[in-house]
């Protein structure tokens, strides 16, 4: 089967430089490379080809590619992460941060990220632009299958923003998502519950709307016997 633009599928991906894997969705791969984090979901993810759900070069190589048999492609940089731009390359006065910067360490100024290449007096030299901006990378993807359910097509976009499995029901129009207890105090969640939604809207015409479940439970209380004392 030929994927289209607009097909929702499950894909498993690695990505390298010049061998040096990056990025996987593969576990064994993540620790066999050294790469691994314990924090991460990993397994094949769910995506709508077209909708920029993974860098421009590899979304584009998806279009027309067969289900079931591996490729490999090389994404040149502006289709992947970027130019290095020298304008992202700033010199920032010391008083800015928190901590006194180390060369070769990531910090965060003004909702920016960015990795201190040098210190020269009283400034740093910050480079803001990604990691990998100016690099040509090669991903290897297998796309295991097209999801048809509206279920797990809700269910795909949630976990590839968030990370996170949630309970998902559908039915004539309305998507209910029943949200994990305690989500309400996730920053990951708070910075793409927007995304989500409006991405659900974009990429799945049958739904018209979606309602977002908090479910409190009454806690179990257990008997307690006070001892007598002796």
């Amino acid at each position: 089967m030929t994927i289209a633009k607009g097909d929702v599928i499950r894909l498993h991906y690695t990505g390298d430089i010049n061998g040096k894997i990056f990025d996987t969705t593969d576990e064994r791969i993540a620790k066999e490379a050294d790469i691994f984090n314990e924090s991460a979901t990993y397994g094949p993810i769910t995506i709508c080809v077209g909708n920029k759900h993974v860098v421009l070069g590899l979304d584009e190589a998806l279009e027309g590619a067969e289900m079931g048999s591996e490729t490999t492609i090389e994404v040149p940089p502006g289709k992947a992460f970027g130019a290095h731009e020298d304008t992202l390359v700033e010199s920032i006065p010391l008083t800015k941060f928190r901590e006194p910067p180390q060369v070769g360490g990531r910090v965060q100024i003004e909702n920016r990220e960015g990795v201190v290449i040098n210190r020269i007096g009283r400034r740093a030299v910050v480079d803001f632009n990604h990691p990998l901006s100016g690099k040509t990378v090669r991903y290897t993807f297998t796309i295991l299958e097209k999801v048809e359910s509206t279920d797990d097509k809700v269910k795909g976009v949630i976990r590839l923003y968030t990370q996170r499995e949630m309970e998902v029901s559908y039915n004539e129009g309305v998507v209910s998502i029943t949200l994990p207890a305690g989500i309400q105090y996730e920053r990951r969640w708070h910075l793409w519950r927007g995304k989500v939604i409006s991405d659900i809207f974009a990429t799945m015409s049958e739904v018209n709307e979606i309602i977002l479940l908090e479910i409190f439970k009454r806690p179990v209380e257990e008997n307690v016997t006070a001892k007598s004392d002796q």
